[in-house]
């Protein structure tokens, strides 16, 4: 059956109805329909086998489904005593992207200009061995080289002279790249 639009009947996405699907991008998969969401005009489809705990959810707009079959019905697949989730490993994913996202945030300057930004992220790849973060405003390098605004190799306190020498040519580096990139322009 063609979709029209993202009128189908209800009948044929009620939960549990196994479905052969080809999206408008050209995939085909078989799912069974875990739910569908009127209002968002979204289906909520669990793929693979028909047993064993492994399932791959997909989120499908309706609007992107060109055509579907009906290939049978089954039980609800969130029947609770059918039901499987491993709560340790989602707990361990949803702590470890936490984590990641808490990384990535101390990354990002707070009330500093593009170009300290860049001169930031130029530092944390060139020393990726080193630990490179902010303190506030500053740049700190192996927790002993700073970089206050603005963002010169003048501007460098700290650190062994080899230290400092290397922060240096890091942000002069990086300085030539960004005139080089706003005179291109």
């Amino acid at each position: 059956m063609a979709m029209e639009g993202s009128n189908a009947n209800a009948e044929e996405l009620a939960v549990g109805c196994f479905l052969s699907i080809k999206t408008t991008f050209g995939d085909e998969f078989q799912a069974q329909v875990i739910t569908f969401d009127r209002p968002s005009n979204i289906l909520v489809l669990q793929e693979g086998s028909k047993s064993g705990p492994r399932r791959n959810i997909r989120l499908l707009k309706a609007n992107y489904i060109k055509e579907f079959s009906l290939l049978g019905h089954a039980e609800d697949p969130l029947d609770v005593k059918k039901c499987f989730l491993d709560l340790n490993t989602l707990q361990a994913r949803e702590e470890s992207a936490i984590r990641q996202a808490e990384t990535d945030a101390e990354r990002i300057g707070v009330g500093v200009t593009s170009q300290a930004q860049s001169i930031f992220d130029a530092l944390s790849k060139t020393l990726c061995r080193l630990p490179v973060r902010w303190d506030k405003t500053v740049i700190v390098v192996m927790n002993e080289v700073r970089v206050s605004s603005p963002y010169l190799p003048e501007s460098v306190r700290g650190g062994t002279p080899a230290a400092n020498d290397r922060v240096k040519k890091v942000i002069e580096f990086e300085r030539k790249r960004l005139q080089a990139r706003s005179s291109g322009q």
